[in-house]
Order: C-alpha cells, then structure tokens, then sequence
C-alpha cells in the first residue's frame, strides 16, 4: 500500500448547470511518489452548493467525508499502487451529471536504468553514453541535462564531444518518479615509467640531459616535472593572477618547449603541484593579514609545521587555496602536461588537537581534501589531462593521520601514486623487521594493501620507487628490486625520485 500524497491541482466534473471540481487530482493520468506523498482530496461546486447528499466512492467503496469550508474533505484511505476510479454521485436532486468518475493510476517505483560502461582513449575524448529503461513509452531521460530520445526499445545513446570524468543519467518516468544514474568514463591509464625532476634541474643540461638520454634509451617513457615546488616556485612563466601577485613565478623553463621536446621523444609529461606546503603563498597571506589561507595553532597563530617551518602549510580547507591550485592545474592541462600529478596534498603532521583549518566547519579534513579532488579533477578532465595523487605509504592503514582516505581519494582520481620508500618505513611495517635493507619485500606488502583500497574505484596505482640511498646503500639491484616487487602486484608503472635527478640506468629493463 502507498500513502496518499501532493496537492496537485483540480479536476473538474461538470454539468449543464454547475461545476464539480476534484481539488487535489490534477489531468495526470499517472500520480507518482511525489504525487501522493501529501495528497489531499476535497469537492466543491461552483454555485457554493451543498455538497452534504454527494456520495463519493473510490474503487467502488464508500469514502468518508466531511464539510468544511464550503468543500467536501475526502478522508482518502491508502492507495495501492495501480488503477483507481473515484465516483462522485448525487442521490437528492442536485443537477449533477450522475455517476461520473474520474480514473487515475498510482505508480510509485522508479524506473529501471540500465547503464553501459564508457570508455575513452584518453581524459576528455569524446565517449558516447549508452543505455537503456523499461517502459520506453513512459519514460524521459537526460544525460548531462539533455534530453535524449529513447526508442521503442528502451535503448538510448548520446555522443559527448568533451565529458566531464562522471556523466549523470536522469530517467523521469510519467508518474514524475526519477532515477538518477552516473557513467563513469574510464581513460585507461597508460604505461608509465617516469623520473622526477625539478624545474631548476630542467634547466641545468647536466641534470636534464641524462634524464633525457634514458628516454631516449626507451627505459624511461615520461618525465615528471615540477609546475609548483616545495618552496611554493612554479616554474614556467604562470598566468595564473595569484601566483604573479606573491611573486611565485620564477619562470625556469619554457613549457610549451617542454612538452613540444618531450613529446617529440614519444614520452610523456607529468606536472607535479606540491598543493598545500606553499611557503611563498603562506608568507604572503600572512603578510597581507589573510591567515583564514594557512593552517593555524589553537590560538589562531600560524601553525609551526616542525621541520617544515612556521609559515610552510597553507589550509586546503581555504576556498582561496584550493581554486588557486586548481587554477594552476587547469592551466597546465590546457599547456598540454598529460597528467596532474599533487603531491602534499594533505594536512600537516601533528595532532588534530593542535590544529585548525578556517572553514573547515563540520568536515573532516580527509572528506574536504577529496572534494579538492573531485574539483580538480572536474576541472582537468576536459582538458584532457589524466589526474594523480601523491600520498603517503601509511595512508593505507592510518587514513586520518595525514588525512588522506585512499578511497574516498581514488574516487575522484585517475591513479594513486603511493610513495612506500623502504627508507620511510619504521621497522616491523607490514612484518618486516628492516624494511630499508628489504626493499622488495616493504615495497610487494604495501602496495597489495593499496590495491585493496583502490578496488572498485577505477583508479590505478603508480608507485613512487626510491632512487637513493639514506641509511642503506642503494644500488641498481635495490631500484630493481622494488621494480620487481611493485610488479608482483601488477603495478608495471611507477615513478623514480631522487631529489638529484641522478638515477642509475643500469636498474631499469628496455621498453618494448
């Protein structure tokens, strides 16, 4: 049984003399949930009539009524989904037209949507949505709010030159009942073998060029580059206004030569955003007495980030913060970097308890910095850049202590970059007792916990491998090693960081 619901307008009954009308039944011939979910049914006459010797029945039983008003209140019982006839008879000589009715349908569930995977070549290529609804005759749908036909099938399809990263499905059947239904486009994430480096080390030929030559040797296929540093520096000669006003713009490389270079060579471009340790941004917020932009102590002084330093972490909470990297995202991917790649994107380390974030308000901060995700990734995705996220190897199992819920991330990005550098392991991670003297086995166990986390989300993984040596002696058997391990998990892609840019070659297998 559906409860009677929504006041939809009147219906009128008439006769050679005077009116009928039906309060609460609009002409729809199908009411929905909406519909009945407060529907109220009362009769009057136009000629203000006494209605008291009206009988009314609904599928043939009597229906209560009462005065009030000069209308006849209807004490409507619960309707069954269905067909319906209401009657309205007058047995004492009113000039009625004697037994009419009026018939309707209650149908309150929803339609059924069918909806096919989309799949594009690349973010932001054009994907043609696919489905299908039951009751082709009844039923209106949209995709990304236009309304698309549906044939008698029930079989709809529209072609979307640029699609954002999820496409929304409306199906609306006659009733006004909705179901709402997302498509996913999926751009698979391409085989990727990149190493870092620094827009400072770009410019120097002697830390580029033997970058460069491993391209060129095909062991390498991508270059990751900074586009905003650790010191909040954004390397090529921004546009973006706020990051021309602090003085952020050093201007270190020509990105369009860049990109033109690399992508002559066959390989890729990664622009990595260090998001919210921004030195340069958190200074001169500061100094313009806007510290709502910085993460804060309790007392609403600048937070101390430790090693990072007073003035170092920026609040992701902050609208200003966020659409300043967004801002500089959507600009890369426009220049042509093929991924976004944030790194530190993230609250500081420290207890919750020391901390404030200025319009945070009720939010946690790791469900606020994936919304900064999912808002990136809207804004990038047509734009035809592929979007990554650097965290941290703890964030698998202690999401809340950097805030960074992998899940909840990976919904809004194209691949999880993990960096589970066996040097950045306390001993007996994952059971192993001296992660940085075991590089394969830290690397192989986490990396499967990521592949737990990421289930379902249609994201990937792209692990950052170490390059150096702290406390151990890295060689090209450790790098190789990680390589192997990352790949037990079925993760062929991965990233290099050596803060240097000098990485050994001989670790690195040819790319076919």
């Amino acid at each position: 049984m559906v409860p009677v619901c929504a006041v939809l307008g009147a219906f009128a009954i008439q006769s050679s003399s005077r009116q009928l009308r039906v309060e609460g039944l609009s002409s729809k011939d199908v009411l929905g949930r909406a519909d009945v979910s407060n529907l109220r049914l009362a009769i009057t006459a136009n000629d203000g009539a006494d209605l008291a010797e009206l009988e009314v029945r609904l599928d043939g039983k009597t229906v209560h009524t009462h005065q009030a008003d000069g209308r006849l209140i209807l004490d409507t019982p619960s309707l069954a989904e269905g067909r319906h006839e209401l009657t309205a008879t007058s047995h004492s000589g009113l000039s009625f037209l004697h037994d009419m009715s009026r018939t309707f349908t209650v149908a309150t569930t929803a339609p059924k949507l069918q909806l096919s995977p989309a799949q594009a070549t690349r973010p932001g290529a054009p994907v043609t949505v696919r489905g299908r609804v039951e009751d082709a005759g009844q039923v209106k749908v949209s995709i990304a709010g236009a309304p698309v036909p549906v044939g008698n099938d029930g079989t709809f399809s529209l072609r979307l030159e640029k699609p954002p990263a999820r496409i929304e499905v409306v199906a609306t059947d006659a009733g006004g009942n909705v179901t709402r239904g997302q498509v996913n486009v999926v751009a698979p994430y391409p085989l990727t073998r990149a190493a870092h480096l620094t827009a400072i080390g770009w410019a120097a030929s002697e830390v580029r060029d033997p970058v460069l030559q491993l391209v060129k040797d095909k062991k390498l296929n991508a270059v990751e580059l900074d586009i905003k540093d650790e010191n909040g520096e954004v390397g090529y000669d921004s546009s973006v206004p706020l990051a021309r006003e602090i003085g952020a713009v050093k201007n270190r490389y020509d990105a369009h030569k860049v990109i033109d270079t690399l992508h002559g060579m066959g390989a890729r471009v990664i622009g990595r955003i260090v998001a919210f340790r921004d030195p340069i941004l958190a200074q001169a917020s500061h100094s313009q007495g806007k510290d709502h932009r910085l993460v804060q102590a309790p007392d609403g002084s600048p937070y101390d980030g430790g090693n990072y330093g007073k003035l170092a972490f920026t609040n992701f909470a902050d609208p200003e913060v966020r659409q300043y990297n967004i801002a500089l995202a959507t600009e890369a991917a426009k220049l042509g970097f093929d991924d976004i790649l944030y790194d530190y994107v993230r609250r500081p380390d420290g207890k919750l308890s020391t901390l404030r974030f200025p319009g945070l308000g009720d939010q946690t901060p790791e469900k606020s910095i994936a919304e900064f995700v999912a808002d990136t990734r809207r804004r990038v995705r047509p734009e035809g850049a592929y979007l990554g996220v650097s965290v941290f190897g703890i964030a698998a199992t202690r999401p809340t202590e950097i805030a960074q819920d992998i899940p909840a991330m990976a919904q809004h990005a194209d691949y999880i970059a993990p960096m589970v550098y066996p040097s950045h392991w306390a001993a007996g991670e994952y059971g192993v007792a001296s992660p940085n003297a075991s590089p394969y086995e830290i690397v192989n166990r986490s990396l499967a916990d990521f592949t737990k986390q990421v289930k379902g989300t249609g994201a990937t993984i792209v692990p950052w491998l170490q390059d150096f040596s702290l406390g151990v002696h890295y060689g090209p058997a450790e790098v190789a090693d990680q390589i192997r391990a990352a790949a037990g998990d079925g993760m062929n892609s991965f990233l290099l960081w050596n803060a240097g840019a000098m990485y050994q070659g001989a670790a690195l297998t040819t790319l076919r």
